[in-house]
């Protein structure tokens, strides 16, 4: 009975032991996984290269029904009222602006007359980020019959508006991507970018 027990205890052993051969394939593993992370982190810099190198550029004054200008930066507004005042769209919304602004308060600090507001401009008051802003643009869109809007913001803002956009206006909708230029910081870029591939990741597992 002894010798029965060592041999059991042996082949239990050389069974479930780590041997040569599990060596082997915990290397294997480890091995795929770095080049795994590798790869996903040279995928990561060439898209960030790309970003930040390539950034929107501003559109033609070409005509279209609607402008929206996206909230969150200088020269955005001063870019939708110059689109107003050439006539190149019959209506202008200014998405995300706070609840206490009123339209004879941008005419006075952009210098416009207030007809301009009164006639053919929109305040949302309701977006609160990019995400909201696109749904606000929306009904915004709906409920004027709009079916060319150019999209005003700035440049290393566009990627992820314009995601935004297409997901939450329908397909029928023509954008025009209108980039205001701007000198991005490096951190800016960077949590731009960040934020632009997380939401198209989402976008993509349908959230």
């Amino acid at each position: 009975m002894a010798s029965l027990a060592v041999h059991t205890s042996r082949g239990y052993g050389s069974f479930h032991g780590d041997g040569p051969l599990d060596g082997a394939i915990n290397a294997q593993e480890d091995v795929m996984i770095r080049r795994l992370l590798s790869s996903i982190l040279l995928i990561w810099m060439l898209g960030f290269m790309w970003f930040a190198i390539f950034l929107p550029q501003p559109a033609e004054l070409e005509q279209t029904d609607g402008v929206v200008v996206l909230t969150g930066g200088p020269k955005r507004i001063d870019r939708g009222l110059e689109v107003m005042e050439k006539r190149k769209a019959r209506r202008m919304l200014i998405s995300g602006v706070d609840l206490d602004v009123k339209p004879g308060e941008l005419a006075a600090e952009y210098k416009r007359p207030i007809k301009l507001f009164n006639c053919c401009i929109d305040l949302g008051f309701r977006a609160v980020d990019t995400r909201s802003n696109a749904l606000e643009t929306a009904r915004w869109v709906a409920r004027n019959k709009i079916t060319t809007l150019r999209v005003v913001t700035h440049d290393w803002h566009m990627r992820r508006g314009l995601l935004e956009l297409e997901i939450a206006l329908p397909d029928d909708v023509e954008i025009v991507a209108d980039a205001v230029p701007t000198r991005p910081s490096f951190y800016i870029l960077f949590r731009e970018y960040n934020k632009f591939w997380l939401r198209g990741a989402a976008a993509i597992a349908g959230v």
